[in-house]
């Protein structure tokens, strides 16, 4: 056995910028038992992977040289490993000496990484958070220019990531742009994808001089995301936070933003002017769809006229873990004064059908596809009227907001209204009621009639007849839910 390993001396490793590279020391010093208070792994960047053992002044040859006789399996989690490996490409050169103190600590404490106020788990935290910024500002932030060569056509840019994330970023480029041959230069390294050759190719470093200053596409860009620039979401803010300084020089579009920071008012002005030829709540929606975020900016929506004589706004209620979705026609005026959806009649005639299939009513999210309740006064009576196609439309947003955040994996359309604003004007209810359709918002959507026609039965039997389809219908969904 290497005496050094049982010496009171420090172990100095020398790890290049590879995480496989430090789970093979970690792995090794685990095993023998070194703990963390008696090694330092030492971020070298400037040897490559090939070139780490052959340090002088370090002591990795030392403890890879200890013979391999131990039993000894570390208890290893993949939360960690997925974590640790993202943390791997941040630049922090204290990184290896946290991970190995947290796996250090993983071998008597398994359920360390759930106690997120833990000092060394929430610097883990932190890394992996900024790493995927990082990664998410890459793919942002990248603009290709093209270039001719004696194989012909290329696309080159230059990048500069605040992390090593080139490998971790990289997979996105390949899929997105796999018929064009590319090349992504950064001070880390270079990746190249060629259309016929398998796989990334990955090499060392190269400067910006490598990387052409301009080409034709950037007149072609500019006139894109002049076009696609939303002014009524105008946050110069918010946009320097998400486009800090150091990425300007490589946007061609930043050229643009004074012209479009002037003229954002008259834009404004003038969709507001087409708002009320063609109402709809899309500039209300808030970007990020969280049902938190989206309950707080619903009220403020004035994408259609009916927000003026409703009580108020209903959102949609249920558990964000849910995997069905139950999308009415409107409120009702029970629904429109407690603010509540399928608290009336319908919504009575709704939970006894669900309860006799086994479906629980705290389990699914009901919400409608239209927020407020359109209605004529008749002296003290408000009388439900059906909500146009255009008001149905305008509120569309928010019903696709609504399924975005929840990721259902079934929606159950209640009546014609839900199922044109999700399914089209064409649909045929009766027709295609109970069939499991795919769709772009959810994987799947299936229509019944609204509880509501069960009230509206002409008498007792066709009453009986209609609630039967309805539960037969929902049936069909609990089923499907459970299958799944």
């Amino acid at each position: 056995m290497n005496s050094l390993l049982h010496s009171s001396t420090v172990l100095r490793l020398r790890v290049p910028p590879s995480f496989d590279a430090w789970r093979e020391l970690a792995r090794v010093a685990l095993k023998q038992s070194i703990g963390p208070d008696q090694i330092d792994f030492e971020d070298n960047t400037v040897a490559a992977v090939g070139d780490l053992f052959e340090a002088a002044q370090d002591h990795t040859r030392s403890l890879l040289d200890v013979p391999r006789e131990s039993t000894f399996a570390p208890h290893v989690p993949r939360s960690f490993l997925d974590r640790a490996l993202l943390a791997g490409y941040h630049r922090d050169s204290a990184r290896w000496n946290l991970l190995y103190r947290l796996l250090w600590r993983l071998q008597t404490d398994r359920n360390l990484l759930r106690v997120e106020v833990d000092q060394d788990v929430g610097a883990l935290l932190r890394l992996v958070q900024q790493v995927k910024r990082d990664e998410h500002k890459m793919h942002a932030f990248v603009r290709f220019r093209r270039i001719e060569d004696e194989r012909g056509e290329q696309f080159v840019s230059w990048y500069e990531p605040a992390h090593r994330i080139l490998p971790l970023a990289a997979p996105f480029f390949a899929e997105r742009f796999a018929t064009m041959r590319w090349s992504i230069l950064t001070p880390d390294g270079t990746v190249f994808w060629e259309p016929d050759t398998p796989g990334l190719q990955f090499g060392p470093a190269l400067d910006r001089s490598h990387a052409p200053s301009e080409d034709e596409l950037e007149t072609l860009w500019k006139s894109y995301y002049g076009s696609i620039f939303n002014p009524a979401r105008l946050n110069p803010s918010v946009m320097r936070s998400h486009m800090p300084v150091k990425y300007w020089g490589n946007l061609p579009e930043v050229e643009l933003l004074p012209s479009l920071l002037q003229r954002a008012e008259s834009r404004v002005a003038t969709m507001v002017s087409k708002q009320s030829a063609k109402p709809t709540a899309a500039p209300y929606v808030p970007e990020v769809h969280s049902l938190p975020i989206l309950a707080q900016a619903l009220p403020s929506c004035r994408g259609c006229d009916l927000y003026e004589h409703a009580t108020q706004v209903v959102p949609g209620r249920g558990p964000i873990t849910a995997e069905v979705v139950l999308v009415g026609e409107q409120p009702g005026d029970q629904e429109d004064r407690r603010g509540e959806p399928f608290v009336g009649p319908a919504g009575g005639v709704l939970r006894k059908a669900m309860a006799e299939v086994g479906i629980a009513a705290e389990s699914v999210y009901m919400t409608n596809a239209v927020k407020h309740f359109k209605f004529v006064q008749r002296g003290k009576l408000r009388l439900h009227q059906n909500p146009r196609q255009s008001e149905i439309m305008a509120c569309r947003p928010w019903l696709l907001a609504e399924l975005d955040a929840l990721k259902p994996k079934l929606v159950v359309c209640l009546g014609a209204s839900a199922s044109r604003s999700l399914l089209g004007g064409t649909f045929a209810l009766m027709r295609d009621r109970g069939k499991l359709l795919e769709t772009s918002f959810a994987k799947h959507v299936m229509a019944t009639i609204h509880p509501s026609a069960v009230l509206r039965g002409r008498d007792e039997e066709s009453r009986e007849a209609l609630y039967r389809t309805l539960r037969d219908d929902l049936l069909v969904a609990h089923k499907f839910i459970r299958a799944a």
